[in-house]
């Protein structure tokens, strides 16, 4: 699957792609601790506060996901 980061989160990450394969079945939230396991800066950018999508959908941790998909990270939006 592709993984997309940005704002915030690709900073502290340092990557704003990569490619990744996950255990099936999985979800949004199994695939942020995967990512999370990976060190402190992960944690730090995944851990609060972060808004997801998969194939360009907003959906919630629960959502299931396939290694066909499309997810991305990104930190709220504000306005002003």
């Amino acid at each position: 699957m592709k993984v997309k980061f940005f704002a915030q989160i690709r900073e502290l990450t340092g990557v704003d792609e990569l490619d990744c394969d996950v255990p099936v079945p999985a979800t949004i939230d199994g695939l942020r601790e995967q990512l999370m396991a990976r060190g402190a800066h992960w944690q730090q950018a995944l851990q609060t506060n972060v808004l997801c999508a998969r194939n360009q959908t907003l959906c919630e941790g629960t959502t299931p996901v396939s290694n066909d998909d499309e997810i991305a990270f990104f930190p709220p939006v504000t306005g002003g």
